[in-house]
Parts: C-alpha cells; sequence; structure tokens
C-alpha cells in the first residue's frame, strides 16, 4: 500500500459524493494536484480547471503544463484567465474573488454541482492565527468550513484534515510533480507570514496540529450560536431588493447573536472571504442599532438598512453575467451597472417601490451607453429580470 494511501482516499470518499462529476480547482501546487489524484484514486468522475491570474511572467507556462498533465491521465481540463489591468487595494482578495467567479462560471458551463478545493490542516491553522491577528470572534477563529453551498454549487474541502507534508510525501511516493509558486514564500502576504510565525510558535506548542484542533472545537461552539442568529435573522431581518433591513427586535437579542447576524449580512453583500475586524464590527453595529450612518468593507448603513457602498459595487457586465459578485440579469442584451443617481433620475416612478434611494441606487440597472433601457428593482423591469445568487437566509448563517 502508497504511503498514506488508505487515510487519504478515505477522506476523499468520506468527504466527496461518488454520483457526482467533480469539479477540481486544480493550480497545480501539491494540494491540489494531490486532490486530484485521489479523487481518481478513489474512483470518483473528475473535470479541472486552472485559472491563470496573470500576476507572474511564469503563469502562463505553468498553467499550460497543468493542462499537459491532466491530458496524460485523461482528465478533462479548462484553463480560464484573469483578464485584469492594475489590480488596487488588497491583491490576494481581487485574485480570490476573480479565482472563485472564474471556477464558477466554469462549473456552470459543465453543468458541475460539487467543486472539489484542496485546503489542509496547514491551511486551516494558518487561518486561525490570521484571525486571532485580526482580533476575529467566534466565527473567524473557527477556521475554514470543510463544506458549503453558495452560487448553485456545493463545495467541498476533503483533504482538511491532511497534513500539507503528508500530502507531499504521497506524492513523492507515486512519483507524482508539482509546482511550487514562489509567492507561497513571499513576505508580503499575510498567509506566507502566519506560515512562518507557525514555526516560530512551535516551541511553546502551538501548532499545526494544535490550532486546528482548536478550530474543531470553536467550530462546534460556532455551530451552536449559528442556531440561535438563524432564528433571529428569520426574526428580525428583512431582504429586499438585496439590501438589508434590521428591526429594533434585533437588538434585544444576545451581543454575539446581533453579531453574527451582522457579519452574515457583510458577507453576503460582499462575498469577501474574511469578516472586518471585530472593533469596526463593533461601530457598525452601534449605527444601525441608532439608525445611523456608517460605512465598512464595501457596505453602507443607514436608517436601519444595510446596502452596498455605491463606490464599492462591481464592474459592468454583460447580460447574463455575475454583476457585483451577486446578481444575475436575464433578457436582452445590455450592459448591467449599477443604477446609481442618474439611472434612478429615468426611472419616474421609483418611488413606488417604497424602497429607500440609497437601496435602489446600488441595485442593478441596464444600460445601452447612456440609456437606461431597465431597472428592474425600481419599477421599471422592460423584458429583464434580476436575481440574486444567493438569498440572505441561504447564506453564511445556515450553510
Amino acid at each position: 500500500m502508497p504511503v498514506g494511501d488508505d487515510r487519504l482516499v478515505g477522506l476523499i470518499r468520506d468527504g466527496l459524493p461518488a454520483g457526482d462529476t467533480i469539479g477540481v480547482a486544480l493550480s497545480g501546487g501539491g494540494d491540489s494536484t494531490a486532490l486530484l489524484h485521489l479523487c481518481l484514486r478513489a474512483g470518483l468522475r473528475v473535470e479541472a480547471v486552472t485559472v491563470d491570474h496573470q500576476l507572474r511572467i511564469e503563469s502562463a507556462a505553468e498553467a499550460a503544463s497543468v493542462a499537459e498533465a491532466c491530458r496524460a491521465i485523461g482528465v478533462r481540463h479548462e484553463l480560464r484567465v484573469w483578464e485584469h489591468g492594475a489590480v488596487t487595494g488588497n491583491l490576494m482578495d481581487a485574485a480570490r474573488r476573480a479565482r472563485k467567479a472564474l471556477i464558477g462560471d466554469w462549473a456552470r458551463s459543465r453543468g458541475i454541482g460539487v467543486i472539489a478545493l484542496g485546503h489542509t490542516r496547514d491551511d486551516q491553522a494558518e487561518t486561525v492565527l490570521m484571525g486571532l491577528a485580526r482580533g476575529a470572534g467566534l466565527a473567524g477563529l473557527s477556521g475554514m468550513r470543510p463544506a458549503w453551498e453558495g452560487g448553485g454549487f456545493r463545495f467541498r474541502r476533503p483533504l482538511l484534515s491532511a497534513g500539507r507534508e503528508e500530502l507531499r510525501v504521497w506524492l513523492r511516493s507515486e512519483g507524482i510533480g508539482w509546482i511550487d509558486d514562489p509567492t507561497n514564500d513571499n513576505d508580503r502576504f499575510t498567509r506566507v507570514k502566519a506560515r512562518k510565525a507557525l514555526a516560530a510558535l512551535a516551541p511553546l506548542g502551538i501548532t499545526v496540529d494544535r490550532l486546528a484542533e482548536v478550530a474543531g472545537h470553536l467550530a462546534r461552539a460556532q455551530a451552536s450560536l449559528v442556531a440561535q442568529a438563524v432564528t433571529a435573522a428569520r426574526r428580525h431581518v428583512a431582504e429586499q431588493a438585496g439590501a438589508l433591513r434590521f428591526d429594533a427586535g434585533l437588538w434585544t437579542e444576545p451581543g454575539e447573536v446581533q453579531r453574527q447576524v451582522v457579519l452574515a449580512g457583510l458577507m453576503w453583500l460582499t462575498k469577501a472571504g474574511y469578516p472586518p475586524r471585530a472593533a469596526e464590527t463593533e461601530r457598525l453595529m452601534l449605527a444601525l442599532s441608532r439608525g445611523q450612518d456608517a460605512t465598512l468593507a464595501g457596505c453602507r448603513a443607514r436608517a436601519g438598512w444595510l446596502m452596498r457602498e455605491p463606490r464599492a459595487v462591481g464592474d459592468p457586465v454583460a447580460v447574463g453575467g455575475l454583476w457585483d459578485g451577486r446578481w444575475r440579469v436575464t433578457g436582452p442584451q445590455g450592459e448591467v451597472r449599477a443604477l446609481g443617481a442618474e439611472g434612478l433620475r429615468q426611472v419616474k416612478d421609483w418611488r413606488m417601490t417604497a424602497l429607500p434611494r440609497e437601496v435602489l441606487v446600488v441595485t442593478p440597472g441596464v444600460w445601452q451607453g447612456e440609456i437606461l433601457l431597465a431597472a428592474p428593482l425600481a419599477g421599471h423591469p422592460g423584458a429583464w429580470q434580476a436575481e440574486l445568487d444567493a438569498p440572505f437566509h441561504l447564506f453564511g448563517l445556515v450553510d
């Protein structure tokens, strides 16, 4: 029996459904390469997708070598490229968002409903350490989820209890190569700093295994808290036109329940990978509870509503694409971008919706140049429809 084969294949069989085609997010690194080959060893039907972020000169050649490796073992593979200009702000977060969108588009085009990711126990420990650095609450310290649903897909991390080196030992025993990404050693990135900090903390007993164990304990406590938060959200939060309205009853709930609901709202609105810092979340909660104005993480609080901030909404997309990471507009051709103040001026009956102006200006409009063709959420749908990628009560709190 090859090194670790029985245990690792068992993790795959326990973590992924046998009857579905599994979409493997394949970077070519050791973790995702092991995931692909272990899926094949487990007898699963798989397809793979690689995202070239175009952030390094070598990335195109590396993606081509991944495609060739898949061809050699008979796995259908596609390459998706992140077309971008200068990236401002948090590069890794922007790349993560782009990767998620490109993988989702690929899976949708292939009719694939299950996407497998190659995160390991080491990633789990690093996530907990990064959460500590941000002053995260219980949710942020519970680590990565092994399974969740979003955007019409089931995401799975079947190797979350496997170690990074354990996977590389298995790959070496099988004679399978992988690509080492030099950015994994670049101190510019927070996760790399966390990885190196873990090595320094090991003499104190703060190891990958120990932090992953702590994450498991906290995840169980988080699950109990989430059950309370789900009940509170159903009672006190209403979703309208892609924004959230909080009633006064939420602020009578236990403080941590309030926090969980607000965090779920922020994560739903922004699709961010990480929650904001605890102090910033507290500031936003106070504003919401008092009906005051505040902004945080691309969201805006106003008069008890939480909505997208106008300057933070996504770039234009063609009708049929996913706009702002949340909205899919269907209908005839056109460009989808924020309705904005100018678009709202072109909808004379928007007040009939009884929705605040601030909510409507960040909903999708369909445009042809500067001509507004439709405003589906503002009472001017025309031949277009706009639907959310995931309703609030199906996102964050309950997946």
